[in-house]
């Protein structure tokens, strides 16, 4: 299984944006990561609530860069 870790792509399991891809961008803590994504906003989220997959992304170059590579994905 995919770990937690900055860079890794997701898919929202609960919630509004449930089926949304998105990408981790930090890890506040044990519990909870801040993530963004082309239909996601930026914000914290449960990990309980994200299914990792084996992809991961560059997230250094801004918010822009992260939605415009979740797209290519």
């Amino acid at each position: 299984m995919a770990s937690i870790e900055v860079g890794r792509v997701c898919v929202k399991i609960a919630g509004r944006e449930a089926g949304e891809k998105c990408a981790i961008v930090e890890i506040i803590d044990e519990n909870f990561v801040e993530v963004v994504g082309e239909a996601v906003k930026n914000r914290r989220c449960n990990i309980a609530h994200l299914e990792p997959t084996e992809d991961s992304i560059d997230v250094s170059g801004g918010i822009d860069s992260i939605k415009a590579a979740l797209a290519d994905l």
